[in-house]
Formats: structure tokens, sequence, C-alpha cells
């Protein structure tokens, strides 16, 4: 069990990541491409496919082999440096910061990762003392999966993130901080003043004043992540909120295009176009009803037109289902498209 105390202070310091960050994102979609992986296997079933297929096609077996043999998927622990705080402005400098390590945090992690592993393979050695080369080769490894099996769905993740990131909102809106701490999921609960957070492992953080960052994620499967260090600028990473029945094709990329032209054809009406504009603040079918004047039957046929175009995701939270564009449907409503 994780629990993370906090005090008045970090309280008005949560925050919710303002995007995708692609050094999480990295790390846990490599644990689902892990041998023994189970996790989230009808959900990623399709994408586990495709990126298995294109590691092979393009020779990067041993890069995610390197990144597994430093973070196992089923490890109660893998380095912090891996997961720079950096990266929340991008790949390119989540690298540099992880390239940046101090050579004694180096050193520290690399040998904590080394207490699980039977063989240990000689490049462990050369990264736990600093050598710039294995960093060089790790970062490269790290940026050649991210291209291979995370680049290709950016559009997809950014969906759900952002949905993810306006539901909080919402909570936030309705039913304040508290409310939203106890949104994160099943695995997470406010005890106060403490976040009770299902773990492999028996652990204690304390904020100390410093705050929370809260990240949602596409790979992330069930369980939160969080940094081992305490001392680290703290971040909680958890699954991005579950997807309703029939969402999951265009919520995960894995739609036809085909099948997308032929949805949108279904806009050309005009209650429907009132309902895509209505979504410019989210809401649920019935407010939606309420606002356009029509019977919440109505609105929820036009929701699931516009779901299935791609131009509308759906969301529960509690016992409320929550609407909002995807990126396709703002640009759509905004003329960016």
């Amino acid at each position: 069990m994780l629990r993370i105390h906090f005090t008045d202070r970090d309280l008005v310091r949560v925050r919710v990541a303002t995007g995708v960050d692609p050094m999480w994102e990295t790390l846990l979609a490599a644990h689902q491409l892990a041998p023994a992986s189970r996790g989230g296997q009808l959900t990623f079933a399709g994408w586990r496919r495709r990126a298995r297929s294109a590691l092979a096609e393009g020779g990067l077996e041993g890069a995610l082999r390197m990144l597994l043999t430093l973070a196992p998927s089923r490890a109660g622990y893998f380095p912090d440096f891996l997961t720079p705080a950096a990266a929340e402005d991008g790949l390119a400098a989540g690298l540099d910061g992880m390239r940046a390590t101090p050579r004694p945090r180096l050193a520290e992690e690399t040998a904590r990762a080394l207490r699980s592993r039977r063989v240990v393979p000689a490049w462990f050695q050369d990264l736990a003392q600093g050598d710039s080369l294995r960093l060089a080769e790790l970062a490269d490894a790290i940026a050649r999966v991210y291209r291979t099996v995370v680049a290709p769905g950016w559009s997809a993740t950014e969906t759900l993130v952002q949905a993810d990131r306006a539901i909080r909102s919402r909570v936030l809106r309705d039913e304040g901080l508290l409310g939203l701490l106890a949104s994160l999921g099943p695995a997470v609960r406010w005890e106060a003043p403490t976040l009770v957070v299902a773990y492999p492992e028996e652990r204690d953080i304390w904020l100390d004043g410093r705050g929370l960052r809260l990240v949602p994620s596409r790979f992330c499967w069930r369980m939160p992540v969080a940094l081992a260090d305490p001392g680290l600028p703290q971040t909680l990473v958890y699954p991005a909120t579950a997807e309703l029945p029939g969402t999951a094709p265009a919520a995960l990329g894995e739609d036809d295009p085909r099948d997308r032209v032929r949805a949108l054809s279904t806009l050309l009406g005009r209650t429907r176009a009132g309902v895509l504009v209505a979504l410019a603040s989210c809401g649920t079918t019935g407010e939606l009803a309420v606002r356009l004047r029509v019977s919440a039957a109505t609105a929820s046929g036009h929701v699931s037109a516009l779901r299935q175009a791609g131009l509308v995701i759906s969301r529960r939270i509690d016992s409320r289902v929550v609407h909002l564009w995807t990126p396709l449907g703002e640009g759509l409503v905004r003329g960016r498209v």
C-alpha cells in the first residue's frame, strides 16, 4: 500500500499535468509489451500486435529489452531517473533531464534496481558509474521505442488525456479538491489527510508542502504509479478514465478511417450540429437535452453518432456519463480541421 500524506499547503498545490508525459508513456507502453504482461489484454490487444510488429521490423527488440531490463514490468521498483519532471516539456527535454542525472543518484538508483536481479548485464555497472556512452545508449533506446510504439498513436493518447483532464476539472468544480482526489479510480481512496493507493509494496510519502502532480496516462493499467524517492517533486501517474462500452476503438485509434468518413456524413443536421457546439463545455446527456430543449433520447442518439465519427468522447465519473470534444471535434467546430 502507498500512503501519500498531505498538509494544508499540499492541498493547494495539487495539479493535473497539462498534457501527455512522453517518458512515462514510453515506459508504461514498454511494460504493456513485456512477455509476461497481462494488463489490459482486450484493451491493448490490437495495439500490442501492431507495436510488436513495428519493433520487429525496425530491429528494436534490443532497445525494448534494455528498457525492460532496467525497469521490469512486474518489479516493485524502477529507477526514478527514467521519468524526470523535465519530460513535462516534451521528449527531448525529458531525455536531456535523464542524461543530466547526477552521478551519485545514478549509482544509488541503479544499485537499488540491481537488488532484485539474479543476472546483471555489464552495462548496468557502466550506467551506475555515469558512463556517458551508456546513458546515450539508453536515451537512444527510449527515443526509438517512443517513435515506434507511442508516437504513431499520439493523437489518440492526447484525446484520452485531455478528456480525463476535462473530467477532473469538472469534478473539481462540482465537488472540490477532495472530490478530485477521490475520483482517481478504485485503487485510490482519500482518508484525510492521506491518499491511500493500492500498491505492490508498503511505502509512505510525506509531501511536506511540495504538493502533488497528477498525470493521467493511456498505458497505466489499473494501479497508479509514483516516484520511489520521497525527496523528489512528487508525481502520481494514474489510468486515464476507463472507456465506456463501444468507445474503445475510437479512443485508442483503432478505427477504420473509411468508417469515420461514412459516420461524418451523418453530421448534416441542425440538431446534431447544435449538440456538437453545445459540448464546448462538457456535459451529460441530460444537460445537453436541457440546453437544446430536446428529449434525453434524442440527445443520446446524436451524441452516439458524434462519438462514432470520432468527434466526441464519453467518460463515466461516478454515476454520470460526461461527453466532451475530441481534438477533431474541437477543430471542426473552431474551423481548424
